[in-house]
C-alpha cells in the first residue's frame, strides 16, 4: 500500500499540518510536533491514508481526555506537562512501534491484513493507557495491580475500576474505528469479528502489562514512563500476534 507521487504528497502536506495543529492545539510540545510529523510522513507514505487517520484519532482522543477535568488534575500534581501537552519521550513511546510495522508492511507487502490488526492493536494499547490514566486518577483512589493494596492514585502499577472500565472502552473504541477506517479506504482487515476481537482484546491486555511493567520495573528506576509504554505497546502487538496464530491468522477481507 505503499503511495504513489501524488497520493504521497498530499500525505506529507496532510501530516504536517495535522502536526502543526496538535503543536499550537497543546497537545504536543513543538519538538514533539516535529517528531511526531516525521514518523506521520513515514507512516503514511508507506502504509497509506487510513493508517494516518487512525493515528490522528488516538492523538486527538488522547489530547481530549488529557483535557478532561484539567484543573482537578494539576491541583493533585497529576497533569500531563504543563498544560496538558505531551513530550519527545511520550511521542516516540507511542509511534516507533506503528512506523516500524507500516515499514514491514511495506517491505512484505501481502501482509497488510496482518499489519492492520497489528498497528490497530499497537494504537489499541495506547488509547487504552491514555485512558485508564487519564480518567483513572480521577477516582481518587487505587490499589496496586499485583499486591491490591491501596496506593495513591497515579502511581505506578495503580489501577481502579473506573480506570479499567475506560481502558476497555478506549480500546474497543479504537477498533471500531479502526475497522471504520480501513473499510473507508477499502484496506485489508482480514475480517470484522477477527479484527475487532484481536484489537480490543490486544489493545486492554496490553494496558495491564502497562501497569505490572509499571510497578515491578520503572517503580525501581529501571526504565522511565516513556520506555514502560514502548515495552507494553510491543507486548500489545505481541499478544495479537499470539491470537492471531491461534485463530489461524487474517484472510485478506
Amino acid at each position: 500500500m505503499v503511495l504513489g507521487a501524488v497520493a504521497a504528497g498530499i500525505g506529507v502536506v496532510a501530516t504536517l499540518a495535522l502536526a502543526s495543529g496538535a503543536v499550537f492545539g497543546r497537545a504536543l510540545t513543538a519538538v514533539a510536533g516535529a517528531v511526531a510529523a516525521v514518523f506521520g510522513i513515514v507512516i503514511v507514505v508507506l502504509a497509506g491514508f487510513p493508517f494516518l487517520v487512525l493515528l490522528v484519532l488516538f492523538v486527538a482522543a488522547s489530547a481530549l481526555a488529557t483535557r478532561y477535568r484539567f484543573e482537578e488534575k494539576r491541583r493533585g500534581s497529576l497533569q500531563e506537562g504543563v498544560a496538558g501537552e505531551r513530550g519527545v519521550s511520550n511521542v516516540l513511546a507511542h509511534i516507533l512501534v506503528p512506523t516500524g510495522l507500516a515499514v514491514v508492511g511495506a517491505v512484505v507487502a501481502h501482509a497488510w491484513a496482518t499489519i492492520a490488526i497489528l498497528y490497530a492493536s499497537a494504537l489499541a494499547f495506547g488509547a487504552s493507557d491514555t485512558f485508564a490514566s487519564e480518567f483513572g486518577v480521577l477516582a481518587g483512589h487505587a490499589r496496586s495491580i499485583l499486591s491490591f493494596r491501596p496506593v495513591a492514585p497515579g502511581t505506578n502499577g495503580g489501577v481502579s475500576a473506573v480506570g479499567t472500565a475506560f481502558a476497555m472502552a478506549a480500546a474497543v473504541f479504537t477498533a471500531v474505528l479502526g475497522l471504520i477506517a480501513f473499510y473507508a479506504f477499502h484496506a485489508p482487515t482480514g475480517g470484522a469479528a477477527l479484527f475487532l476481537g484481536v484489537v480490543a482484546t490486544a489493545g486492554f491486555l496490553g494496558c495491564q502489562v502497562d501497569s505490572v511493567v509499571g510497578e515491578v520495573v520503572e517503580n525501581r528506576g529501571h526504565l522511565g514512563k516513556g520506555g514502560t509504554n514502548f515495552v507494553a505497546m510491543l507486548s500489545a502487538v505481541a499478544l495479537a500476534a499470539g491470537l492471531l496464530a491461534l485463530f489461524g491468522g487474517p484472510g485478506g477481507v
